[in-house]
Formats: C-alpha cells, structure tokens, sequence
C-alpha cells in the first residue's frame, strides 16, 4: 500500500512513572489505602467507636487504637453492611490473630 502523505508512527507502551509522575507502585500503594482507610471508617461508624471483645470505649483522641478484624480472615472481604467486620482495639485484635497461631502449634505438637 501506497502512503498517502501521513505516516503512523506507534505509541511506544510506557513503564514506570505515569504521566502524574508517579510510579505504578505509588499508585497501587495510594489506591490500597484509600480502600483500607474508606472500609475502616465505615465499620467505625457501622459499629461505634468500641471494642467488640473488651468493650472499651474510644473518642476522637485515641481512636487510632481501633482496629478492623476481618471475622472470616479475608482482608479482601468487604461488604458494606459490615457484616466481616468488628471493632477490636490493638491489644485485642493482637490477642485473636496470636490464639490462632498458639493453636496451630499446639495442633502439630500433637
């Protein structure tokens, strides 16, 4: 075929930074806690500001010691009803992710 006065020249595939400047790990990293922080604060308000296991209360100025506990073990699971999710403060959600591992290891001993 016969050019007609305009040539094509291929967009070459860009790697690394986006046209933002950014890196693609930047964004994936940005992306996640936007997610993370939006199903926290949505428990958060679904659940109120107390521990689902001690029941201590928290307000605005240690709020940050609340965390979300995924009742299935999926981090990935997220309706939002909340319904995989409680309000656990970090010395409780410790305790649960530390009892499963003491099981397991009491279970191999056997």
């Amino acid at each position: 075929m016969r050019n007609k006065g305009w040539t094509h020249t291929p967009k070459k595939p860009r790697f690394g930074k986006a046209e933002t400047g950014r890196s693609a790990d930047d964004l994936i990293r940005e992306a996640r806690q936007k997610a993370t922080s939006g199903y926290r604060e949505q428990s958060l308000r679904i659940h109120g500001l107390i521990c689902a296991k001690c029941a201590r209360e928290f307000d605005q100025s240690d709020r940050h010691l609340l965390t979300v506990h995924h009742k299935d073990g999926n981090p990935n699971n997220n309706p939002p009803d909340g319904s995989n999710w409680e309000n656990l403060c970090v010395y409780c959600h410790e305790d649960e992710h530390s009892r499963s591992v003491l099981g397991d290891y009491f279970n191999e001993r056997r």
